[in-house]
């Protein structure tokens, strides 16, 4: 057990160990409802590395005390599954975490198959790709598809803490103090793998020796060096985290290329590759949008060749990105659009589907009146004709105020009134 890392010790027994994941494994959640009513089938879990998806495998066999078993779809053989599917006709069921299913050849999952609709073996399938685009259609309709999600650093905190106190599986026997920015950095750094946090955790409590007192105390430059990643600061809150992200969108947003590029290369000092990719993508698309669309392709562009690159090398296109998004017009205009028509939506009350709009590509739905009066507009002069689409307590709801902040905008904005003008003339 001692030679175990771990992130495998502290796997969960159950579902309530399991952090995370609630839209999974919480109460009243389809993966909690198969557990309480013994009802378990085959599934794939896909999402980034480090989030759960063995959590969730062990946790549903320790919650059934079925066996579980480990494999990989690309370097273990078609032997490994028999041996699986030994133990199973022996024992009844067993749980098999197939990691990289979307690897698997067609003779295992020929193999496989069987198994899987007998109900003796229940696969849950682990990948990192998107499995309606990698995995063979034979396995994915045997199975329900699952999206684990990244874990938030409340997630994150809680596993580390966790860890730090269990004297049966974690750190606890080692009477090891983790520094409040120590924590942060650990939480941040790890940008939601849990298992690249635990790993940094296990390495310095081990490789740091005692203070007199008997106390193995973690500072921030320890996890620094555990974790390969240097914190933005070392203020005591960890807000530093945060307050050079914000720094970064407003310097931008504030077309300041300066400001921008002393903040960026903070996150680059830092490794924060992901961080940077991620904010940069929110800053085209919310502060740049509309008004400057062939740069917000750009900088997405810039960011794919950063995030195929790695630094160092990823700090040239990064720096092409900031600089012309500070420099290009800015506008919100569909950023704020799309909130206003959340808001609707989530206020509620506003009717169904006008009939003409929805779908009639089933058997009765002539009878009902659905698609009935719908009118092609390819099949009209410039591809157009007024008829209603919005629900009736909605129509004339504008939600796009254009900000005419470039001529990209403007145009846009000047075909947007010209239609919206059309349509009202051509429905009274």
């Amino acid at each position: 057990m001692a030679l175990q890392p771990l992130a495998y010790r502290m796997r969960p027994r159950n579902l309530e160990e399991v952090v995370g994941q609630e839209h999974l494994v919480g109460e009243g959640k389809i993966i909690n409802r198969m557990v309480q009513a013994k009802m378990l089938s085959s599934m794939i879990l896909y999402g980034p590395p480090g989030t759960g998806k063995t959590s969730i495998a062990s946790a549903i066999a320790g919650s059934t005390k079925y066996a579980f078993r480990i494999l990989n779809a690309a370097t273990d053989s078609k032997k490994d599954l028999q041996i699986v599917a030994e133990e199973a006709k022996m024992s009844g069921t067993v749980v098999l975490l197939l990691d990289e299913i979307h690897r698997l050849d067609k003779t295992k999952q020929d193999f496989l198959l069987p198994h899987m609709e007998s109900g003796r073996i229940v696969l849950i399938g682990a990948t990192t790709e998107n499995p309606y685009l990698s995995i063979n259609p034979a396995i994915r309709s045997r199975a329900q598809i699952f999206e684990v999600k990244p874990l938030s650093e409340e997630d994150i905190r809680v596993a580390i803490r966790r860890a730090m106190e269990d004297a049966e599986r974690g750190l606890g026997d080692y009477h090891a103090v983790l520094a409040a920015d120590a924590e942060n950095h650990l939480v941040y750094a790890t940008n939601g793998d849990l298992r690249s946090a635990l790993n940094g955790l296990e390495l310095a409590v081990k490789s740091t020796a005692p203070d007199a007192e008997g106390v193995v105390r973690i500072t921030l430059p320890i996890i620094e060096e555990t974790v390969q990643r240097k914190a933005l600061t070392a203020d005591k809150d960890g807000d530093g985290h945060y307050d050079v992200i914000s720094a970064l969108q407003k310097s931008i947003r504030g077309s300041d290329a300066d400001a921008a590029l002393y903040y960026v290369a903070r996150l680059i000092e830092a490794g924060d590759l992901q961080i940077i990719a991620r904010r940069l993508r929110v800053i085209a698309y919310e502060d740049i949008g509309l008004a400057n669309p062939a740069a917000v392709a750009r900088a997405v562009t810039a960011i794919q060749a950063a995030e195929q690159l790695g630094f160092p090398e990823a700090r040239i296109p990064i720096a092409n990105a900031v600089i012309e998004l500070a420099l290009s017009p800015k506008s919100n205009s569909a950023y704020t659009a799309i909130d206003a028509a959340l808001a609707d939506v989530r206020r509620g009350g506003h009717g169904d589907v006008p009939d003409t709009m929805k779908d009639a590509h089933y058997k009765g739905a002539e009878k009902l009146g659905h698609g009935v009066e719908y009118v092609y507009p390819h099949a009209y002069p410039g591809d157009w004709i007024p008829q209603q689409y919005l629900p009736d307590k909605l129509q004339g709801t504008q939600y796009w105020q254009p900000k005419g902040n470039s001529k990209v905008e403007q145009a846009y904005a000047d075909q947007y009134q010209k239609l919206r003008d059309a349509q009202q003339k051509g429905l009274h």
